[in-house]
């Protein structure tokens, strides 16, 4: 079965423009975040899904750079951006990721994609209990999951949060955690890029964090948080927006 990581990534953003090719280091958000996923193993391939709007055509300009897929489609509807993206490369199985959580770690990918493979699930995900901090959650389904959501709604929230309707209909489909046995009081760390001080602590993570190990992951965030606390204060008041 094809496994394949798909992106989802635009220029537009309420919060914070532009935010996926934001330099950290002198590298845009979005290249960072491939070449972490390049780390993993058990992906056949990364493509990033992005809209037709002009505005992104540097986010395609930059997936030709790094040598991955691009898909380009509805702006609005980013769960049939994501079924379409999944069909023209052929993906049996999406590992679904935003391009606004640069600090995914391949290693995970290549567990919960092997749990995946072993498991007659509908459904994995790693953060639905909120057990892991925002900005390394990982959803895996198989495209026919993404095909039958497709039929089943049009509500704008769901076509917008691609897996959502999953998630708020346990009775349909068979969902499994993967659990991180990660401390609870690590839970709250919040490591997605949503507002300026989302990136400033994203950015100071990866120069602490990139020069000595590229793959760096949670182990190593979490240490990094035990000498520097002060750092995770940068964005520890910002809270995210309802999905409903």
């Amino acid at each position: 079965m094809k496994k394949i990581a798909i992106i989802e990534a635009r220029m537009s953003s309420t919060r914070l423009p532009g935010k996926v090719l934001r330099q950290i280091m002198g590298r845009p958000m979005l290249g960072l975040l491939i070449e972490r996923l390049q780390g993993a193993r058990q992906v056949d391939g990364i493509v990033v899904a992005t809209t037709v709007n002009p505005a992104d055509d540097p986010i395609e300009a930059l997936t030709r750079k790094l040598g991955v897929g691009c898909f380009r489609g509805s702006e609005e509807d980013v769960l049939g951006r994501v079924l379409q993206a999944a069909h023209a490369f052929a993906a049996d199985v999406v590992i679904e990721i935003t391009g606004d959580c640069p600090l995914i770690e391949s290693t995970k990918v290549d567990a919960m994609l092997s749990a995946f493979m072993d498991m007659s699930v509908d459904f994995m995900v790693n953060r639905l209990d909120g057990s892991y901090p925002d900005g390394l959650g990982l959803r895996i389904f198989k495209k026919e999951l993404l095909q039958e959501i497709d039929h089943l709604t049009n509500d704008p929230v769901d076509r917008e949060h691609v897996t959502i309707y999953v998630w708020e209909h346990p009775e349909l489909y068979s969902i499994h955690h993967f659990n991180n046995h990660l401390n609870p009081k690590y839970w709250d760390i919040r490591l997605t890029v949503d507002n300026p001080e989302d990136f400033d602590l994203i950015s100071k993570i990866f120069e602490e964090l990139y020069p000595a190990n590229r793959n760096f992951g949670l182990p190593e965030i979490i240490d990094l948080l035990e000498r520097k606390p002060e750092m995770f204060d940068i964005n520890r008041h910002i809270t995210n927006k309802p999905v409903r």
